[in-house]
């Protein structure tokens, strides 16, 4: 499944000397020049270290400054380096969606990339709000990039269901509590 979801990200992952690019690959490249004109500031997710070095190389080929912060950065470094971003340095933060799930501020961004899924979406859902925070003033877009006609898009399709069951029981509304079926229940206790 790991290996299905990489080649979805890039082929590089997947494929040892692999010298050309994706179709996801430029759609990222393509968003982050336009944001780059429209002034907007960017927070890149990935859970995929090697898929940010990825990205990280083209941003440095085209001479893009960025920030980069996997679970191998310090916390004191991470403090620094999240507070130098707020600032406004640079305008463009790479994060392993993993290191970036926690504690870290960022109400600089203003546009939050989800370049790959994860199998819960509450993760996807923490690492979008670093940049929805207190202090936070600007609208905040989120872009998930899928990969159509893949295992991405089951994994969204199967992201969204789940969304819509727990939120069904959460605030059921008008509904009666019998709208759930034993499928739904086995479904959400996985069993």
């Amino acid at each position: 499944m790991t290996r299905l979801r990489q080649i979805c990200c890039h082929p590089a992952l997947f494929v040892d000397g692999y010298k050309g690019s994706s179709a996801k690959f430029e759609q990222l490249m393509q968003i982050v020049e336009d944001s780059k004109h429209s002034g907007r500031r960017v927070l890149i997710f990935s859970q995929f270290t090697k898929m940010l070095t990825i990205i990280g190389r083209d941003l440095a080929m085209k001479g893009q400054p960025f920030f980069y912060l996997d679970g191998q950065t310090p916390s004191k470094e991470r403090v620094e380096i999240c507070n130098r971003f707020n600032a406004g340095e640079r305008d463009i933060f790479l994060i392993s969606l993993k290191a970036g799930g926690t504690g870290l501020n960022l109400t600089g961004a203003d546009t939050v990339i989800l370049y790959d899924l994860w199998w819960n979406p509450a993760v996807e859902e923490q690492a979008a709000d670093r940049a929805h925070r207190m202090g936070q003033k600007n609208e905040v877009q989120v872009i998930k990039l899928i990969a159509r006609g893949t295992i991405e898009e089951k994994m969204n399709e199967l992201q969204e269901k789940k969304r819509h069951l727990i939120e069904e029981i959460i605030d059921p509304g008008d509904k009666s509590p019998s709208a759930l079926t034993e499928e739904d229940i086995r479904e959400i206790l996985m069993i």
